[in-house]
């Protein structure tokens, strides 16, 4: 048995690196890693958001998370843009505390016919008071959206170095071929790390799996997402989120190409009224294990696979070596897991749970006709503001492919 590329064990603090052929590991190479959590999916007032970009970096960061990517549409946080404040007293109040918690110094605002209009500060402005070596990031990207006839297409494109127009095309397929090709192209450009990720395949159902399993180039896309009106879950004639990933998979898979990562993303735009019907923050993220706080090491270890995604389950290990997929949950008081391995056989059309157990870890042992297998972990915990019928918090591994 020879296992796809480098098998990893991902454990909180440390990363141990095996090479496998033929089953057994031949060398072993210890590496500082840690996990840092992040989400890749934020709009503000420079787009659709409704919200200024220091007070929704000040939100993340006191909340834990160590990375975050503002990500507005078909914009970057360049040069100068003036909102105007809605007269609704919600706005007019967190107007008076952003100008309270900032300052003169900071706010710059005029009044014009008794409305008040207020100069967002750019990607450079607001990152140097946030930014702190080894404890926060804040990552320059953009939503490129775009659309086909009445389908919506958007696309993250994470750690741009200048903004990407949308340039449509003549299907959905096109649509999307052309627009994460010039992410990719800036990528080999510039040199500088960066990736696209397809949003939200099933708003307003724009993304079908035949579109998905036709791409060239695209690793990543979203599992979840933290929008009201995205379905996350498909309905009586679309498939949900999860059960694509699998479909795209098993065909990546047998025809050989790299596997299809997934996300869990926020994609926040209302930060002032909170329940289902918002799009609030703090739904879905993703911890990554690398070795360093900077775009460049948490996007290598992304494209290797060397990250989980969730809506509130924290992992303390995920490990793959010798044929076996193992994992362990960190435990709360009171709280059950399901930890369900979901995979598919060779020569299967669709994945199956193939073991699950209600339990704080557990592991699978891959039998040689396994095409991948993944790990979803639900917990009995219920999420603090949670949309859909996605009740329950939740983790999502990323797919084990075996090679011939």
């Amino acid at each position: 048995m020879k296992y796809f590329k480098t098998t990893f064990v991902f454990i909180l603090g440390l990363a141990f690196s095996y090479s496998c052929k033929d089953g057994s590991a031949i060398a072993k190479k210890e590496v500082t890693k840690q996990w840092f959590k992040g989400n890749l999916h934020t709009h503000s007032y420079w787009s659709d958001g409704d919200e200024f970009p220091e007070v929704i970096m000040d939100w993340y960061k006191s909340k834990g998370y160590q990375f975050l990517a503002l990500t507005d549409h078909n914009t970057l946080a360049e040069g100068d843009k003036w909102i105007t404040i809605k007269e609704d007293s919600i706005y007019q109040n967190a107007f008076k505390k952003y100008l309270e918690d900032y300052g003169t110094d900071w706010v710059e605002y005029k009044l014009d016919s008794d409305k008040i209009l207020v100069k967002l500060k750019t990607y450079n402005q607001y990152r140097s008071r946030f930014e702190e070596p080894g404890k926060f990031l804040a990552i320059q990207s953009e939503e490129i959206t775009d659309s086909f006839e009445d389908k919506p297409l958007h696309l993250n494109a994470t750690n741009l170095e200048y903004r990407i127009d949308p340039k449509g095309g003549g299907s959905v397929v096109e649509v999307l071929q052309n627009n994460l090709d010039q992410v990719l192209r800036q990528r080999e450009d510039t040199g500088t790390p960066m990736f696209p990720h397809v949003n939200h395949p099933n708003f307003g159902y724009g993304v079908a799996l035949k579109d998905m399993v036709s791409l060239r180039g695209e690793r990543f896309f979203e599992v979840y997402n933290g929008h009201p009106m995205v379905h996350n879950m498909g309905d009586s004639i679309h498939i949900s989120t999860e059960n694509m990933w699998d479909l795209i998979n098993i065909s990546y898979v047998e025809n050989k190409k790299p596997i299809m990562y997934g996300l869990a993303t926020d994609d926040s735009h209302h930060y002032h009224r909170k329940g289902s019907e918002w799009s609030n923050a703090g739904r879905g993220w993703v911890m990554v294990q690398a070795d360093t706080l900077s775009a460049r090491s948490l996007i290598k270890a992304m494209e290797a696979g060397q990250f989980y995604a969730s809506t509130g389950v924290e992992l303390h290990k995920i490990e793959s070596t010798s044929g076996e997929l193992s994992i362990e949950v960190v435990p709360e008081t009171n709280i059950t897991y399901t930890i369900d391995f979901i995979g598919c056989m060779k020569g299967d059309s669709e994945s199956h749970i193939l073991k699950s157990i209600v339990a704080n870890s557990g592991s699978y042992k891959m039998p040689d006709d396994l095409l991948f297998v993944r790990c979803k972990v639900t917990s009995s915990k219920k999420q603090e503001n949670p949309i859909e019928n996605l009740i329950h918090e939740m983790a999502w591994t990323q797919p084990v492919v075996l090679s011939d």
